[in-house]
């Protein structure tokens, strides 16, 4: 669950920033996160939500 949260925080930031920042423009920034809204309804949406958990423990097993 709160990696969950912190993805949808990072992604939140993210977007805010290419807006603020003229590379993004609001009306695609609407769209994208329709777009996204629309995707976590359909039936592939665990296969993302897996692919998504399974890259974020891959980097977390990374060690320096």
């Amino acid at each position: 669950m709160s990696l969950r949260i912190s993805l949808v925080l990072l992604l939140g930031i993210a977007l805010t920033v290419l807006i603020r920042g003229g590379s993004l423009k609001g009306g695609p920034a609407v769209a994208s996160v329709l777009f996204g809204f629309l995707l976590a309804g359909t039936s592939v949406a665990p296969n993302i939500s897996r692919f998504v958990s399974d890259v974020a423990f891959m980097i977390g097993q990374i060690r320096f």
